[in-house]
């Protein structure tokens, strides 16, 4: 059973060596009587790709919000590894502390690019924002890295005292993806990063993450129910069912070899669409 072809991503480029960046200890989020997860638990080296699959009401984007420190898990803890070599529990810092971490060690992209951006300031300043949340002071070099961003994620610079808001749907991602990656951060989480795309933006914008994610040596965790965008960008996956990791191991190994039997029924699905 295979989930459908793809280029697949290169081989993790974690040394054993290496500390782990990211560490989800016994993760588990409730609403109330709700559960959002349960006992979620893996190590996230520096370097890695991790996938996040399931259907609506899985689990995953609760997950997600807990590891991003932007929702407090019910129990369990997320650490983190600073550029200090400090590990330490993200839910025990500071708010402002963890704030500055999303704004500089961190990216944070959203399926709805417009919560990820200032839609009332041009595209220039939503890029700009986070250099000066970084410490740049100098206006000529934050516009001149504002202009080579936007040329990097394949928006024309003379775009750059535009508001997104004149931008289209693929355009405001992209431009999302650059305001995130100007500081080239260690971390970056993504939630559908391609959802409610056309199928050739979202080839296009799978493409331009891929060469930026190598280019780089970016981390990064992404939630998903697309499993092409999973085999194209992560190295490891796991699989959530009812708030519950159900399946992980190497990326290739699970799509193509799915052990539980909603994995199986995922991947069925989709060589039956």
């Amino acid at each position: 059973m295979r989930a459908p072809e793809a280029a697949t991503v290169d081989p993790s480029p974690v040394a054993e060596t290496d500390p782990p960046l990211l560490t989800a200890d016994g993760v588990t989020r409730w609403y109330g009587h709700r559960l959002g997860c349960r006992d979620v638990s893996f190590m996230l080296w520096p370097g890695e790709v991790l996938g996040i699959v399931g259907e609506s009401g899985s689990g995953k984007t609760t997950l997600l919000d807990c590891l991003s420190g932007r929702l407090s898990p019910t129990g369990g803890q997320v650490v983190y590894r600073g550029e200090d070599g400090d590990a330490v529990d993200i839910f025990a810092l500071p708010e402002a502390r963890r704030r500055l971490l999303q704004r500089t060690e961190w990216g944070i992209v959203r399926q709805n690019p417009r919560d990820g951006l200032r839609m009332g300031v041009s595209a220039g300043a939503n890029i700009g924002e986070r250099l000066m949340a970084a410490g740049w002071r100098h206006y000529g070099d934050i516009r001149g890295s504002a202009d080579e961003w936007l040329q990097r994620v394949e928006i024309d610079g003379d775009r750059i005292d535009d508001r997104p808001v004149t931008f289209s749907g693929g355009m405001q991602q992209r431009l999302q993806i650059a305001r995130n990656l100007v500081t080239r951060p260690r971390l970056v989480f993504m939630d559908e990063p391609t959802g409610g795309l056309d199928v050739s933006v979202q080839a296009r914008l799978l493409d331009l993450l891929r060469g930026l994610v190598a280019e780089f040596g970016l981390a990064a965790v992404i939630v998903t129910h697309d499993l092409a965008v999973v085999r194209l960008l992560a190295h490891r996956l796991m699989v959530m069912q009812g708030g519950a990791v159900v399946e992980s191991g190497l990326t290739d190994q699970v799509l193509d070899d799915p052990q539980h039997p909603y994995t199986q029924l995922l991947v069925s699905s989709v060589l039956q669409a």
